[in-house]
């Protein structure tokens, strides 16, 4: 297994590693599953997210190159910005989803760990004439929770003015740090890629601060799932387009039907019409009646059994205290009003469908 820079760290910290993209990463911490996830909502977690794949693109064109393989606008996000986007396919699935920032001449992108070496080869293939700089010597860090900005000022301070999904670059003990004010779980935060041989330090600065703690894969999940967030190879993936996947917010007006620049990207002419023509299936949320989780691959059926749906991420809320699920269901059965439920080992739990994010998201928008 590849090992990230904080792995020691994480070890010392008495943490449970296992296997996760190929790496020997953190699932959770002394404090355990539960209370990290609270801590993180109450106060501020640390998450080492360094095996995710950093990519620096550069060229003349590459903001039009970039345009041309996502459904997002790339030409019109601002200088110091990051956006959400997906790579897709000629079928209007989703390969992968990403964020990318605009620093000027360069584009700085974040993709998902299990998929960073087909991404890689995809941009490289893709972006014809411009340069994919493969970033392996910086670590990445996410600090998120309520107390985040206040915590992460006192060795940054002028971090604490960053709106959300803001990116910038500061120095902090003569190390550039790159910035970005997002997240994967719906609280207010950053996300710091920081030289692999200063990460250690900075870490260890953060959690000098009594409101820090180490949160595992384990939290990362469950915090993530409360915020209505898509997992990919398990909420999105090559068979869910993005309109299915309730990501219609991803794709700007200038880039769909009637948009100013529309289409071109690969799965245009499946995914754009979606928007007028609904789908077949959407990806919901349901809160779960009673007290057991129920988990991905069960099946939602409706109350004469016949199959409507099937969860893709399902867990204990801790901040809810309570079940929640994301499944793909019939539009037509939503759209009915249907009485919908969870089949788990062939008996019927009552779902009651629920706005996402299932936790209101606290990003801090200035």
């Amino acid at each position: 297994m590849k090992r990230t820079a904080l792995c020691d760290l994480h070890v010392a910290s008495g943490a449970r590693m296992v296997e996760f993209a190929g790496y020997e990463m953190p699932v959770q911490y002394p404090l355990g599953v539960m209370k990290e996830h609270l801590w993180a909502r109450e106060n501020v977690g640390l998450f080492d997210v360094s095996h995710m794949g950093q990519v620096m693109l550069r060229g003349e064109n590459v903001k039009v190159a970039l345009e041309a393989i996502l459904p997002v606008d790339v030409l019109g996000l601002p200088e110091g910005t990051q956006r959400y986007g997906m790579f897709t396919t000629e079928e209007g699935g989703i390969t992968d989803d990403l964020m990318f920032a605009n620093w000027g001449e360069d584009i700085f992108m974040v993709v998902n760990a299990g998929c960073k070496e087909q991404d890689f080869a995809y941009l490289q293939s893709s972006l014809v004439g411009c340069d994919v700089e493969i970033i392996e010597d910086r670590s990445l860090l996410a600090i998120q929770g309520p107390k985040a900005r206040e915590v992460f000022a006192r060795m940054v301070p002028d971090a604490s003015t960053m709106t959300f999904m803001q990116s910038l670059k500061f120095e902090w003990q003569g190390v550039e740090l790159w910035v970005s004010c997002s997240g994967y779980t719906g609280e207010d935060g950053y996300e710091v890629s920081v030289p692999n041989d200063h990460a250690e330090a900075f870490a260890n600065a953060l959690l000098s601060f009594d409101e820090v703690e180490w949160i595992g894969l384990g939290a990362r999940d469950s915090l993530r799932l409360e915020a209505g967030l898509c997992l990919y190879g398990h909420d999105i993936d090559t068979t869910t387009t993005p309109i299915e996947a309730s990501l219609n917010w991803a794709i700007q007006k200038v880039r769909r039907l009637e948009g100013d620049r529309a289409g071109g990207f690969p799965g245009a002419d499946i995914i754009l019409p979606q928007f007028t023509s609904k789908p077949a299936r959407k990806r919901v949320g349901f809160l779960v009646d009673g007290r057991a989780p129920v988990r991905e691959g069960v099946e939602i059926v409706d109350a004469s059994g016949e199959v409507k749906g099937s969860v893709t991420s399902g867990g204990f809320s801790p901040s809810l205290a309570q079940p929640i699920i994301m499944a793909y269901v019939s539009t037509q059965a939503l759209d009915a009003g249907e009485a919908l439920f969870a089949n788990v080992r062939g008996k019927n739990i009552p779902l009651k469908k629920a706005a996402m994010p299932f936790v209101p998201s606290r990003y801090y928008r200035g």
